[in-house]
């Protein structure tokens, strides 16, 4: 019976991945707000009732498809993690992020793009979403313990501000300064941005191709948020 049981969950599991690839063809071919579950099951030849058992909506779907995004991207992230110097460290996590971009650009534009109309995601996605700030913090808070970590100098918080950083630091980083916590957050707005810009095209006549110009300001912003340059 037990073994029965793990045959079913194997079967659920392989087809609820066919569902989400079919679904990942969708949004590289029609877009997040397009996507459809008659046409999902249509690709499968699968009845719609049949797949409502798996995703009830189409919400549950894009939640599904958002969290392996997340968890795509946040897995480059820990894996690039290796190097011993801090900076290098940084400059590597930040090329693994982008490298993830440049071949998930659907994966990245549902996550990080333009919001899905009428959708609001579920705290289930807050986890995922938060693996690559997790691991650039991780990677100030090694170098904090190991002496390697400057505090920068900067301008004094608004009472607003000061308090979402307290708060955040109670939850993921409590001996880092204010400041550093505030800079890193800066840092990763500017590597999404930075990614946003060059995917969908808005580095044209400028800076493109941007590969030299993303490596300089990653570790410019290693060295803003206090590492060693």
């Amino acid at each position: 019976m037990n073994a029965g049981r793990t045959a079913r969950e194997r079967a659920r599991a392989e087809l609820t991945r066919e569902i989400t690839d079919a679904a990942r063809r969708q949004l590289a071919s029609v877009g997040a707000e397009a996507l459809s579950l008659r046409a999902v099951a249509r690709e499968l030849d699968m009845a719609s009732s049949a797949l409502y058992r798996y995703f009830p909506s189409k919400d549950d779907l894009l939640t599904a498809l958002i969290i392996e995004a997340y968890d795509s991207v946040g897995e480059a992230a820990e894996r690039a993690a290796t190097s011993g110097d801090p900076t290098r460290h940084w400059d590597e996590v930040c090329a693994a992020v982008r490298d993830w971009a440049r071949s998930h650009v659907h994966e990245y534009a549902l996550i990080y793009g333009s919001p899905v109309s009428g959708y609001r995601a579920p705290r289930s996605t807050v986890a995922p979403a938060a693996r690559v700030p997790l691991v650039l913090i991780g990677i100030l808070r090694a170098a904090w313990s190991d002496g390697r970590l400057t505090t920068p100098q900067t301008t004094q918080p608004t009472p607003g501000l000061d308090t979402q950083i307290r708060d955040l630091a109670a939850q993921v980083a409590p001996e880092l300064p204010g400041p550093v916590l505030t800079r890193v957050i800066v840092a990763w707005t500017q590597l999404f941005g930075m990614i946003s810009f060059e995917l969908f095209g808005q580095l044209v006549g400028s800076v493109d191709p941007s590969d030299e110009f993303f490596a300089h300001t990653t570790t410019e912003m290693a060295a803003f948020v206090g590492l060693p340059r």
